[in-house]
């Protein structure tokens, strides 16, 4: 539908008025000078932000809790996703057991089979549970509740144990020694050009199977049958 000329030349007044406006703001970012948007954060406005916690221990807050403590309020709070005892409810994520199954065609990444520091227990709760309802839980309760979850999984074996913020980082992980830093930078840099080919690259390709055809799901007398 064709519009009026005076209804076009107001839809290019609004156009030119906004890229204005944008080469404006952008001319001002690079002198370095203030836009005058927004105000300044307060400290309590960033401490509200800033709960990330680092497998170091960094951003740990003070508190303490007991696997006793954090069952119950797992069983209140987080079994009607996860089941009482973590093995998962339905298509809910299961947080306990697969001890061994990672070199297995079906591996089990749960807490205690695959993740690296319990950090990211801590820090994933804080932020995101219980669903629906986050960041509801006090500290005390988030010290429970980790400390729950790891002696689901068999890290820490006394359920009276009191995890707190001092003794948090002795906390060893099973597979801890799992993972390394991305070292793609020294193993496959024989593999990098300087000079990208962008034609001609390779004479000719050979197609030598199809998904349809070819089965890539490995075989394996533990894993179901894929015929």
């Amino acid at each position: 539908m064709w519009r009026s000329p005076e209804v076009r030349i107001l839809v290019l007044k609004v156009a030119l008025g906004a890229l204005l406006l944008t080469v404006h703001t952008a001319t001002t970012a690079q002198a370095g000078k203030p836009l005058g948007l927004g105000t300044t954060a307060t400290p309590e406005q960033i401490e509200g932000w800033d709960i990330d916690v680092r497998p170091d221990g960094k951003g740990l807050p003070l508190g303490k809790g007991t696997a006793s403590e954090g069952e119950a309020i797992f069983l209140e709070q987080c079994a009607a996703c996860h089941g009482d005892f973590a093995e998962g409810r339905d298509r809910w994520p299961v947080l306990t057991g697969g001890h061994g199954s990672l070199k297995a065609d079906r591996p089990e990444k749960t807490i205690g089979s695959y993740w690296e520091s319990a950090s990211t227990i801590f820090d994933y709760v804080r932020r995101a549970m219980p669903f629906g309802n986050a960041q509801s839980l006090s500290h005390d309760d988030l010290y429970a509740l980790t400390a729950f979850l790891l002696n689901m999984n068999d890290v820490i074996k006394d359920p009276e144990f009191e995890l707190n913020q001092d003794n948090f980082t002795t906390i060893k992980m099973p597979n801890a020694d799992g993972f390394y830093d991305d070292d793609r930078e020294t193993t496959e840099r024989k593999f990098w050009s300087a000079q990208a080919c962008m034609t001609n690259c390779k004479s000719a390709v050979a197609v030598t199977a199809e998904a349809a055809i070819l089965d890539v799901t490995p075989d394996s007398k533990s894993a179901p049958s894929v015929d």
